[in-house]
């Protein structure tokens, strides 16, 4: 079911299995998108938990957008932006715990191009086939080695192998046409 329908029975009917379906299908996204802020697992799924718990306790008042992937992004990466200032402000010494960035403040124009790219990764992702999907997942994101993920998949190393080649392969070529579109 599409999120605004989701959204629309939460809202109007307090439903429970609406809001468990919304969660089952956005869960790894706002994950992922926290994770990429924050880059620590335990804040990542906090957030990720803070925005469901948000979705669900304002659900009466909250508007229903037309773009929920969107609204979803830019609702998950403030939060994560709020979690990693709160606990930077929460540290004893916040200049030696903050993530190193670089010296250049990204332009309006470069944060918007990097949110682009990050919905673009994810709509990619999102439209992999299952399995090459959680393999690319596990691998490039998680981190798991090959062997890993070919035991815990009972699958061939060569097949985690030319699972994460063609789920590389598809990204590569979504990106490239992305760019072939701007100026």
């Amino acid at each position: 079911m599409e999120a605004t329908l989701l959204l629309k029975e939460i809202q109007e009917h307090d439903s429970q299995q609406a809001f468990r379906s919304l969660y089952d299908k956005y869960y790894d996204r706002f994950f992922r998108i926290a994770f990429y802020y924050l880059q620590q697992d335990e804040w990542a799924q906090e957030v990720t938990l803070d925005v469901f718990t948000s979705l669900w306790n304002n659900r009466k008042r909250r508007l229903i957008p037309d773009n929920f992937d969107k609204y979803s992004y830019i609702l998950v990466k403030n939060a994560a932006l709020n979690y990693l200032e709160k606990e930077q402000r929460r540290e004893a010494s916040p200049l030696e715990n903050m993530p190193e960035t670089s010296a250049h403040t990204p332009s309006p124009e470069e944060s918007i191009m990097s949110e682009e790219l990050f919905s673009l990764y994810e709509d990619s992702l999102n439209e992999l086939p299952e399995r090459c999907r959680e393999i690319f997942i596990k691998i490039r994101e998680e981190k798991q080695s090959y062997t890993t993920v070919a035991e815990e998949l009972n699958i061939s190393p060569k097949t985690v192998d030319a699972q994460l080649q063609k789920a590389v392969g598809r990204l590569k070529q979504k990106i490239n046409n992305y760019f072939k579109g701007k100026p």
